[in-house]
């Protein structure tokens, strides 16, 4: 049985003047960019809550997203179905990998017992599927926000015994996701912030919620699981202040508590503008400490002030995004998950490949962009001209260490003045860029 009648083959490249909307237009598998195929430059994912789960629901009506294999239940019966249906769309989008929270593929029981008995039974389809297929599992996670359990948060709770059922929830993960040769695992806080500093005690959170990861760390060599520890930053939503604001807030909390060597972030688009940054802004930072482990691929909608989970297709942001993947060598073991949506109006199961054909393509052309920029040398040779006056002189005697205060002084009252800054070229470098995107 084909659950999507629409798409008879798996969707093909077929060049930038295809004007065939099942088609790729720029992202060939196979195609080599500075040494590496487009496959493992991306290391594509599909997001199964978005993807499977999603139905177009929004706060002012249910969703309205026509799904002809679902039945209307939650059972077990209906979860293993949806595996089917899952492996079948990702065959033939051809997307190497999947990522999914433990309450997307399996549903919650009367109990924990109850809930890990139904997530097993799924797990074996799942590792049928993936054997079947050859699709792997870039990361699984725990959903530790949705259940009204979760309602002050998980590992941050003021009660012990929800920090203790999280643990034992993400124990659960961690074993699926070592079971399924998952290459990385994320933690993302949903509810892990305060909404109202008068009733938290914000610094013994933090501690909690240090002592849940390094928990998870130990558990994590226990059962031999070699895959990446990530985190994804968000700042707000559901939330007033989550604890994962940012790059720069989840690094300092990682060195904070000596956890710097088990995680790397992985970082999101969407939830990059909700912190009031760019996209750019939250790769670099993390990459220029080492930690840029994977991103989801999605953007926001700037006109709103929520997270939207759009697809990408927007070649600023995704030439952007290549710049610093391709300045770091590259995200495996993490990838490029579309922790993206359709919107409600594209409501038949067509409409998945229309936007995820859409979100690829546009990557592909980020990365090929990207690749030429790099190539010619233009940001490189303009941030070294930048920079010079550090490469000699006093500014290497700073950079080495050799110079205090009162040398620095001496060192100006010789010279008058400081030297005359050159112009940062802003308008000239947006112009060069532009010229790239053609």
């Amino acid at each position: 049985m084909t659950y999507f009648p629409e798409v008879s083959t798996k969707i093909a490249y077929e060049g930038p003047d295809s004007k065939n909307p099942l088609a790729f237009r720029h992202y060939n598998p196979d195609e080599v960019v500075e040494g590496k195929t487009m496959r493992d430059h991306f290391r594509f994912s599909v997001a199964y809550w978005h993807t499977f789960r999603g139905m177009g629901g929004d706060p002012f009506g249910p969703g309205c997203a026509v799904r002809p294999w679902e039945d209307g239940t939650d059972s077990v019966e209906m979860a293993i179905k949806r595996v089917r249906v899952a492996f079948e769309f990702m065959e033939k989008l051809g997307t190497p990998y999947y990522c999914f929270h433990d309450r997307d593929v399996a549903p919650e029981g009367s109990n924990l017992r109850e809930t890990n008995a139904n997530l097993d039974r799924v797990v074996k389809v799942l590792k049928e599927e993936q054997a079947r297929t050859g699709i792997k599992l870039l990361w699984g996670t725990a959903n530790l926000f949705s259940n009204k359990r979760f309602v002050h948060g998980a590992a941050t709770s003021p009660n012990a015994d929800v920090f203790a059922y999280a643990a034992a929830q993400v124990k659960k993960a961690l074993e699926i996701t070592h079971e399924l040769g998952g290459e990385n695992y994320v933690f993302w806080g949903g509810r892990e912030g305060y909404v109202n500093l008068y009733n938290t005690d914000m610094k013994r959170e933090l501690d909690h919620l240090a002592r849940f990861f390094h928990l998870a760390v130990d558990y994590k060599k226990q059962i031999g699981f070699k895959g990446q520890f990530l985190i994804e930053p968000k700042p707000k939503e559901p939330t007033t202040h989550q604890y994962d604001f940012d790059s720069a807030a989840v690094v300092a909390f990682l060195k904070t508590y000596g956890l710097s060597d088990h995680f790397k972030l992985n970082i999101e688009t969407n939830h990059a503008t909700l912190a009031g940054h760019t996209m750019m802004h939250e790769l670099t930072y993390a990459s220029m400490h080492g930690m840029l482990g994977s991103i989801d691929a999605n953007r926001g909608d700037l006109l709103l002030g929520w997270d939207t989970d759009q697809f990408p297709t927007d070649l600023y942001l995704t030439t952007q995004c290549m710049l610093v993947i391709l300045g770091q060598g590259g995200l495996a073991p993490g990838g490029v998950n579309f922790d993206a949506k359709v919107r409600r109006e594209s409501f038949e199961p067509v409409d998945l490949f229309h936007a995820h054909i859409g979100g690829m393509d546009a990557f592909a052309q980020g990365l090929k962009i990207a690749a030429r920029i790099r190539a010619e040398g233009v940001l490189r040779d303009v941030v070294k001209q930048r920079y010079a006056s550090w490469d000699s002189g006093i500014g290497a005697d700073i950079e080495a260490g050799k110079v205090g205060f009162a040398e620095l002084e001496s060192y100006i009252l010789a010279r008058g003045d400081a030297a005359p800054n050159t112009s940062g070229r802003q308008e000239m470098l947006e112009n060069i860029i532009n010229r790239y995107l053609r």
